[in-house]
């Protein structure tokens, strides 16, 4: 009877142990793992775009890298001059003939660009496309300055017209043509972010081209983003020590090509219609990418002088400009 009965005891001490053995397993893999960096990068709005986040659930970053890269994809669609379908191609295509309903997601973009027209006094002017789209800088194709003459009348941000209450844009003449090119991307790393931001994660980055929104720190260190030597793409002219902020830089290294010693490159004038000169690069931080990259593009035309003097009215808004010969930055950011 006790040889049973220790028999017994035996076989149960096994079966506890045994479910204790499966309860420190299963806890242990129930346990998140340990929390990494999660990055994804696509070619996407003609350029590299690039999301990192600091996630402990591998499935979940893996969802919310698609989900980054999809808002890339919706944008795009959105905005794009070069998609048939796209409502800006709708617009371009058909403002003239009468109003155009678009959505309010880009009836707001739109009036952030005529706004943004308004503070730097025209040099940023989405309508620049009207003499823009004679340039092809991948066939080092110009146009002739009858072309130019022929349009230059079509770059007027005033001519684009937009109704509130209809959410409907027209344009004032014929020939207008509108391109988002330097504000979207900013605005698409913005959005990008914001959509991390809502599903809980504190520490990211989002970049599109020469626009990269920060989320947090680099998880107990600021973000070091350098700024590129404009005559050496592997050289890095400055860096950078940022937190939750925005930098877009803004250079003549693009979209460009030499002809007769002479760059010619997709930053244009809106007085003339030319390739900016004497400018090589502009970088704007401040704490919203839509904001930095319009006012990156406008400082680059504007110069340095009449640049820097508009930056300083801007609060949490500072500058770094490059020119042929010289750097510049805004006060808050001069070392002196």
């Amino acid at each position: 009877m006790n040889s049973e009965f220790n028999q017994g005891c035996d076989v149960a001490q096994i079966r506890f142990r045994y479910f204790q053995y499966c309860i420190i397993f299963s806890l242990l893999w129930a346990q998140p793992s340990a929390a990494e960096w999660y990055t994804d990068e696509q070619e996407k709005m003609g350029t590299r775009v690039e999301v990192q986040l600091w996630s402990e659930n591998p499935v979940a970053s893996e969802e919310l890298l698609a989900a980054a890269m999809a808002e890339f994809d919706r944008i795009e669609a959105l905005m794009s001059t070069y998609i048939a379908s796209s409502e800006m191609s709708r617009v371009n295509a058909h403002a003239f003939e009468a109003p155009q309903k678009v959505s309010p997601e880009l009836f707001s973009l739109l009036q952030d660009a005529l706004q943004m027209s308004a503070l730097t006094g025209g040099a940023f002017d989405i309508t620049f496309d009207s003499v823009g789209e004679l340039y092809d800088f991948r066939s080092g194709i110009r146009p002739t300055a009858a072309d130019i003459a022929e349009q230059l009348d079509k770059i007027n941000y005033r001519l684009v017209e937009l109704n509130e209450i209809d959410s409907t844009v027209s344009f004032a003449v014929s020939g207008v043509r509108i391109n988002l090119g330097g504000i979207a991307k900013g605005y698409a790393v913005e959005r990008v972010i914001g959509l991390l931001a809502d599903s809980g994660i504190k520490n990211a980055l989002a970049t599109a081209g020469g626009d990269t929104r920060l989320l947090g720190d680099r998880h107990g260190a600021p973000w070091i983003v350098g700024i590129r030597d404009p005559n050496d793409k592997d050289a890095v002219f400055t860096r950078l020590a940022l937190e939750n902020e925005a930098i877009s830089t803004s250079g003549d290294y693009e979209r460009f090509f030499i002809e007769d010693g002479k760059r010619y490159h997709h930053i244009l004038r809106p007085t003339d219609g030319k390739p900016v000169e004497g400018v090589r690069s502009v970088s704007v931080i401040g704490p919203d990418a839509t904001m930095t990259d319009g006012l990156s593009t406008s400082v680059f035309i504007m110069g340095p002088e009449a640049g820097l003097a508009m930056i300083a009215k801007l609060p949490d808004y500072e500058a770094v400009i490059i020119t042929d010969d010289e750097l510049f930055y805004s006060e808050g950011l001069n070392p002196g």
